[in-house]
C-alpha cells in the first residue's frame, strides 16, 4: 500500500468533515432563497455546532446504552463511508474490503441508532422525531438500492474500487440499460422538485386546498414528457401520453379550483377511451410486425 494511499484516505475524512456542514448549508440556503427568504448562511452549520459543543451534555431521565452509544455509532459508520468510497483514488488502505451493499449497510445503521437514541428518552417527541427518520429512510434506501444496481450490474461487482476502474477504462458502461433504469426515479424526483419549486408562485396567490395540490399536477407533466423523450417502445409512449394527458387534466381542475362533475366524467371517458384504441393499436403493431420498437418502426417501408 503506497503513502499516496494513506493520504488519500486522510483527505477524504476531512473533506467529509470539513464539507458535510457546508453541503447542509447550501441546501438550506437554496431552500430559503426558493421561500424567498436570504437565509443564514453557507457557514451557518459550523456557527450551530460550535455553540452546541460548547454546552454541556443534557442526559434525559431514564434513558439507557442507546442514548449514549447512538451519537458516536452514527459518527463511526459516516466516517467508514467516508473512508470506503474511493473519492480521490482507488488505491487506499480499504481498497477491496467494502462494496457498495456494506456502504448502504452503514448508512442504515447510522438511521437506526439515531432513531433508537430518540425512542430510548421516552417521550412524545422523541417519538415523533424516529417516527420521521425511518420515513424518510423508507423512502432513500430503495432509491440507493437501485442506484448500487444500476452502477453493479455493468460492472460485474459491487465493489467500489473496481466500478471506479472500470468507469475510468469504459465510461460507456455507464449508459447501460441498468442505470437508464436507475436514472428514471432520480430524474422523477428532480421533475417533482422542480414543479414544486415552478408552482409556489401560484400557490402563495391562492393558498387553497386545490391549488396547494397543483405541484402534483406539474410534476405528472413533466414525468408524461420524459417519459415520452426517453423511452423508444410504443407501450411506454402510450403511458408517458397517458401520463401527459391527465398531467394536464389534474392541472387545469386544481388551477381553476374544479369543474363541474359532468365535465370531469366526460374527460374521464376520453381519457379511458383514448388508452383502449392504444392499447389496440399497440396490441397490432406487435402482432403484425413482431415489435414495438420505435428505432425499428421507423425502419418499415412500403
Amino acid at each position: 500500500m503506497s503513502a499516496y494511499g494513506y493520504a488519500a484516505t486522510a483527505s477524504q475524512l476531512v473533506l467529509v468533515v470539513a464539507g458535510a456542514p457546508l453541503l447542509t448549508g447550501l441546501m438550506r440556503q437554496v431552500r430559503a432563497r426558493m421561500e424567498g427568504r436570504a437565509g443564514a448562511g453557507l457557514l451557518q452549520p459550523w456557527r450551530d455546532a460550535r455553540k452546541l459543543l460548547r454546552k454541556e451534555p443534557i442526559t434525559p431521565v431514564g434513558t439507557g446504552p442507546a442514548f449514549h452509544i447512538a451519537p458516536a455509532l452514527v459518527v463511526a459508520t459516516a466516517l467508514v463511508v467516508a473512508a470506503l468510497v474511493p473519492l480521490l483514488s482507488t488505491d487506499t488502505p480499504l481498497a477491496g474490503r467494502g462494496d457498495l451493499i456494506v456502504v448502504v449497510a452503514l448508512l442504515a445503521l447510522g438511521t437506526v441508532a439515531l432513531a433508537l437514541a430518540g425512542l430510548d428518552t421516552g417521550t412524545a417527541f422523541g417519538g415523533m422525531g424516529p417516527s420521521r427518520e425511518m420515513t424518510v429512510a423508507a423512502l432513500v434506501e430503495p432509491t440507493l438500492l437501485m442506484a448500487v444496481l444500476a452502477l453493479s450490474v455493468p460492472a460485474g461487482t459491487t465493489d467500489l474500487a473496481a466500478i471506479v476502474e472500470g468507469a475510468v477504462h469504459d465510461p460507456a458502461r455507464l449508459a447501460s440499460p441498468a442505470s437508464l433504469l436507475a436514472a428514471s426515479p432520480l430524474t422523477a424526483a428532480a421533475l417533482t422538485l422542480l414543479a414544486y419549486a415552478v408552482a409556489r408562485p401560484l400557490v402563495a396567490l391562492d393558498p387553497g386546498p386545490a391549488v396547494q395540490a397543483l405541484p402534483v399536477g406539474l410534476a405528472v407533466v413533466l414525468v408524461g414528457f420524459f417519459v415520452l423523450a426517453t423511452r423508444r417502445r410504443a407501450l411506454s409512449q402510450v403511458v408517458g401520453f397517458l401520463l401527459l394527458d391527465n398531467g394536464i387534466t389534474a392541472t387545469a381542475f386544481l388551477a381553476t379550483s374544479g369543474v363541474p362533475l359532468i365535465v370531469e366524467l366526460g374527460v374521464s371517458f376520453d381519457v379511458l377511451l383514448a388508452a383502449l384504441v392504444l392499447q389496440v393499436l399497440t396490441a397490432r403493431m406487435r402482432a403484425a410486425f413482431g415489435t414495438t420498437d420505435l428505432d425499428d418502426l421507423r425502419e418499415l417501408h412500403d
